[in-house]
């Protein structure tokens, strides 16, 4: 029998063998005899919860994939198990920690739209069902916690319902009252504005979540550049990854804390060459010598900030940057002035939201740059020597 020539066209059996290896692969969405309804859908709902992807009709199974390697799934990260031992999530609190208190909260469960009405089980994490709900669209706005009602679209209702913090600035201005600038207040404590809160950040000035000065303008929404102007613009919706090949289409790298978006040098070193994220990284350490020096010399009590502890500044009363301890924990710090809560809500706003430098610099440096005047306005230093940018 003669060798078949390499330009003919491969033997008829041997096509029909590959088509239905491919059809027994995808499944019976690409089988031609079957009807249209009873093709598998593109987009199939999972069992609420963790689970694995072989158990996923294949049309899903790269998205739930990359689901899996994200934080939304880890159920055994704190911000999903915090309540693991109360066994059940606060109502407040399971909006953004359990999809089923998010689709509570917007009444995607045929509940009505509000906090749910008693607490939600633990065990939930940002499932499918929390941004793939058939009902997400009718979600228009979202309040945010300075009073601003933000328009919505459906690709970003859920972000920004749970990366919009929980307090703005004037949350700090009702906990401060008119109490005198420099005088320290036992009743007050630390106003926290909450974690991962990129889309409170990326709204800046028009979403009024930072705290901002008096007769200082800030800079409203960055929309960075059409059509890079929504979470999903630069995010992988499962994976959660930044898109670096979208970063490239303009700028010449894709390590987006490499890229300077700026001619101008905002922590007075002069340095054009590196990125924005190093300008806010050297304003953030210096505002953060700054609280620590006003506290001991102003308030008259030492400060010192532990990131892992609630809530977070502690009273440090020999100076010897270790936190008082009683009863085994962390004494909290109890000599705020109104002058130091502003600026150390400002502090940890900026740093609570890991890639700001990308969602709004410019914000970030102006709320680091008037805090930092402002407390060595109060501590008699030269501001001007800095050499600052705004």
């Amino acid at each position: 029998m003669p060798r078949q020539s390499p330009s003919r066209p491969a033997a008829p059996f041997l096509v029909l063998t590959l088509a239905l290896a491919l059809v027994a692969l995808l499944g019976p969405g690409l089988d031609p005899a079957r009807s249209q309804e009873e093709k598998a859908p593109t987009w199939v709902m999972p069992p609420e919860g963790p689970f694995s992807p072989e158990k996923v009709e294949i049309p899903n199974a790269r998205a739930i994939e990359a689901w899996i390697r994200s934080g939304h799934s880890h159920a055994t990260d704190e911000a999903f198990s915090h309540w693991d031992d109360a066994g059940e999530i606060p109502p407040v609190c399971s909006v953004c920690h359990s999809g089923q208190g998010f689709r509570s909260f917007h009444g995607l469960d045929g509940s009505a739209p509000g906090l749910p009405e008693k607490p939600v089980p633990t065990g939930g994490v940002v499932d499918c069902d929390t941004c793939h709900n058939r009902n997400l669209g009718q979600v228009s706005s979202i309040a945010l916690p300075s009073g601003v009602d933000h328009p919505v679209t459906t690709a970003d209702a859920t972000c920004v319902t749970c990366h919009q913090g929980r307090a703005s600035g004037l949350s700090v201005d009702r906990a401060t009252g008119t109490g005198a600038s420099d005088t320290p207040n036992p009743e007050l404590s630390f106003v926290n504005p909450h974690y991962a809160i990129a889309a409170a950040t990326q709204l800046g000035g028009y979403g009024k979540t930072g705290y901002e000065y008096r007769d200082k303008t800030y800079t409203g929404r960055f929309l960075h550049a059409k059509p890079v102007e929504t979470c999903l613009s630069c995010h992988n919706p499962h994976s959660l990854e930044v898109k670096q090949e979208t970063c490239l289409t303009c700028h010449q790298t894709g390590d987006p804390q490499a890229i300077r978006i700026s001619r101008q040098s905002y922590d007075g070193s002069g340095d054009l060459t590196k990125g924005i994220r190093a300008d806010i990284n050297a304003n953030s350490d210096r505002l953060m010598g700054l609280l620590t020096d006003y506290a001991a010399e102003v308030a008259g009590l030492g400060l010192v900030y532990d990131g892992a502890s609630h809530p977070y500044f502690f009273a440090d009363a020999n100076g010897d940057g270790v936190a008082d301890r009683a009863e085994g924990r962390g004494v909290a710090y109890k000599a705020w002035t109104p002058r130091l809560l502003r600026a150390a809500y400002n502090w940890k706003y900026v740093n609570a939201d890991a890639g700001i430098h990308v969602h709004n610099p410019h914000y970030a440096l102006e709320l680091l740059y008037d805090s930092t005047e402002d407390l060595m306005t109060a501590l008699g230093r030269d501001f001007g020597a800095l050499g600052l940018g705004r």
